[in-house]
């Protein structure tokens, strides 16, 4: 009788010591085999999932039997496999409990399709959550789930998610891109330390309509001319508001030219005199 075939032998019956050894066994038989033994449970198959060298159809057999995912660790250890086979992992992403679903999503070894599903599993869970949770999702989630939860405007939500290191600038732009937004929200950004500085984030408050008038002119000094003329075009901002950026760019026109008549004073003395 050969090895191949005494080893396999050994796994289907294993207990104690031996199957802890043949856990960690390279030959994919051997392994196969030890998903039939009695003695396999939760404990040892998580133990098995952890190998990261596992063969590919041992995680594909493990999906495929049931019983065996009835465990929750069993799920989230095949689920965070990073040789898990694709569809496997995408059919258990709406099990996972909401915190393992952040990991995924923040995981760099993770394939990018799988992070998305596990985003949109979250966005979608969104509207049953308690305030706790959506709290901890704000602290901690990726940075499309606190732009979700910006949006959907909680007072005690939206400080908490606008500190999130995982928010960039290019999704604050992206909430402040909604013309409809809770009413706590502009406030927030226009004070916030980190976001109240961003030139392209002053820029779209100055182009939110529900940017208070106090607000958009005291950014009106910093915005430059050439976007002040962009956004003085008819239908990007009120009539009202296209007023006063029409009369900031003419006072700064009118700025330009004294600073220009200034200088060549200063460097033709001899004009001066003569006017």
């Amino acid at each position: 009788m050969s090895d191949a075939v005494t080893n396999r032998e050994r796994a289907l019956v294993a207990a104690g010591e031996e199957l802890a050894a043949l856990l960690h066994h390279p030959s994919a038989d051997v392994l196969m085999a030890l998903l039939d033994n009695p003695a396999l449970d939760e404990t040892k198959l998580c133990l098995l999932l952890d190998r990261k060298d596992l063969p590919g159809e041992i995680l594909e057999e493990v999906g495929r039997r049931k019983h065996l995912l009835k465990n929750y660790r069993v799920k989230r250890a095949l689920a965070f496999h990073p040789r898990a086979p694709r569809l496997i992992s995408l059919r258990l992403l709406r099990d996972l409990y909401l915190m393992d679903l952040v990991q995924i999503t923040l995981s760099p070894g993770v394939l990018a399709e799988l992070k998305r599903n596990a985003e949109e599993q979250l966005l979608a869970r969104l509207p049953q959550l308690p305030l706790g949770q959506k709290i901890t999702l704000a602290r901690r989630g990726p940075a499309r789930v606190a732009g979700a939860l910006l949006a959907d405007g909680h007072a005690k939500v939206i400080p908490v998610a606008l500190d999130n290191p995982n928010v960039t600038e290019s999704q604050i732009l992206r909430v402040l891109s909604r013309e409809k937004l809770p009413v706590a929200l502009i406030p927030a950004i226009s004070q916030h330390r980190k976001w109240a500085v961003i030139y392209t984030v002053r820029l779209a408050l100055v182009r939110h309509p529900l940017s208070p008038l106090a607000t958009i002119l005291a950014y009106l000094p910093e915005i430059t001319v050439s976007d002040l003329r962009e956004l003085a075009a008819p239908g990007i901002v009120s009539e009202s508001l296209r007023k006063y950026l029409q009369a900031e760019v003419q006072r700064r026109m009118r700025a330009g030219g004294r600073g220009k008549r200034q200088s060549a004073a200063s460097e033709d003395p001899s004009a001066s005199k003569s006017e």
